[in-house]
């Protein structure tokens, strides 16, 4: 099975409400009592939580919960925020190309990525041939060499505007940034073709920005190489772009990064 085969595969219910009754007797009053505590028993039985409190009140000013977010504090859309990491699978001619960003240990809480401070990520990229299958010999997969990686930034500002800084900019010779100080390369780059190749670089710096800030806009720029066919020897040149947005928290707080070996992710 190639990976192209691999990738493709309360109702409402409403009663009449009669008369309602007059209760007379206190015995069904602690009936109903006991069978509303009955519930609140095997509830608690189930989740591993206190119920009572729900039923009998609470006097604690920390038990009570604290106001739901108004649409003005939405914070800006980002699966990089909300999940963690961010991944892309960007398919051009049967080839997958992944850019792939974490946040690294030294700021490992997206949400508590604030204007003021550096904020740390790494990021990969690699290609796969989704016309062969995982585990099919390297030679007959198509070589992709990247050739030059660019990375620009935006900032995005309350009120739905931009301002003129770029915390992060990168731009050079992928075989001359990438973490790997030998990669696999020729005159068209250094390989990314999966399992042999990647591109990786890690610890990446943004720089604080304006107090008012809600969003970065990172946009990725790769130029790469794609063999016509395995062992054909004959090249594509392609321009691989990817738009990652980044939510920042406006906040009087200053993001904490922590020390980490140089080499660490």
């Amino acid at each position: 099975m190639s990976l192209r085969t691999l990738a493709a595969s309360t109702t409402d219910r409403s009663t009449p409400h009669g008369q309602e009754t007059p209760m007379t007797s206190t015995r069904p009053r602690l009936r109903g009592l006991a069978g509303v505590l009955s519930a609140a028993l095997v509830l608690t039985a189930l989740s591993g939580c206190s119920v009572v409190d729900g039923i009998t009140g609470s006097d604690d000013p920390s038990e009570t919960p604290s106001a739901s977010p108004t649409a003005s504090e939405k914070p800006y859309d980002s699966e990089f925020t909300r999940d963690g990491t961010f991944q892309s699978h960007i398919e051009i001619d049967g080839v997958d190309f992944v850019y792939t960003l974490y946040p690294t240990k030294a700021t490992p809480r997206t949400n508590e990525w604030y204007p003021k401070g550096k904020k740390h990520f790494t990021f990969t990229f690699q290609a796969y041939d989704l016309d062969r299958d995982l585990d099919d010999p390297f030679k007959t997969k198509r070589k992709v060499w990247l050739d030059r990686i660019r990375v620009t930034s935006k900032v995005k500002v309350q009120g739905g505007g931009t301002n003129d800084e770029h915390p992060y900019e990168l731009s050079g010779v992928a075989k001359e940034l990438t973490f790997d100080p030998e990669p696999l390369s020729s005159k068209r780059g250094m390989l990314i073709t999966s399992p042999k190749g990647a591109f990786e670089l890690r610890n990446q710096t943004i720089d604080a920005t304006a107090a008012n800030t809600i969003g970065i806009d990172l946009t990725f720029t790769a130029s790469v190489h794609v063999e016509r066919r395995a062992g054909s020897k004959s090249y594509t040149k392609k321009s691989i772009k990817q738009r990652v947005p980044i939510a920042i928290f406006p906040s009087d707080k200053t993001t904490e990064a922590q020390d980490i070996p140089v080499d660490a992710n």
